[in-house]
């Protein structure tokens, strides 16, 4: 049985915040090799694409987080921790604004909704559609 309905935004601020802790955590070693910091940064750039659309286009956090993402890693071994941790901090900051928001994604066109009867309206019209057979019924000549 599959699960309908949005996926919880909080799920997404907890995973963007768990490989901010990897970066930015005192207790969390740097990264050993180009590669590995080359996966924190694509998993940060993931993060950072996924809240974008749960904040106010144009948000200042969002700018800075996106252009930083935007941003290929620095060679070197400093350069390239330096910018880890800048994007990390400016993932942070999006997160902090993605909770501020309320976590409710931001409506960036407008699509017609259909109507949804309750329940009891749905009932209430098969009600008054068989009441009208049923009349229609005895109403018809026997033969």
């Amino acid at each position: 049985m599959g699960v309908s309905g949005p996926v919880p935004q909080r799920d997404r601020a907890v995973a963007a915040a768990e490989t901010i802790a990897l970066v930015l955590d005192e207790a969390s070693p740097l990264p050993e090799s180009a590669g590995d910091v080359e996966e924190l940064a694509r998993r940060l750039r993931g993060h950072i694409s996924q809240l974008g659309v749960v904040v106010q286009p144009g948000t200042s956090a969002l700018r800075s987080a996106q252009q930083l993402a935007s941003e290929g890693v620095p060679e070197g071994y400093m350069p390239s921790r330096v910018y880890l941790v800048k994007l990390a901090e400016a993932t942070q900051a999006l997160v902090a604004a993605v909770q501020a928001h309320g976590g409710v994604p931001v409506k960036t066109e407008r699509r017609r909704r259909w109507w949804k009867p309750q329940i009891n309206v749905l009932r209430g019209a098969v009600f008054t559609v068989a009441l009208a057979c049923l009349v229609w019924a005895a109403s018809v000549p026997r033969s």
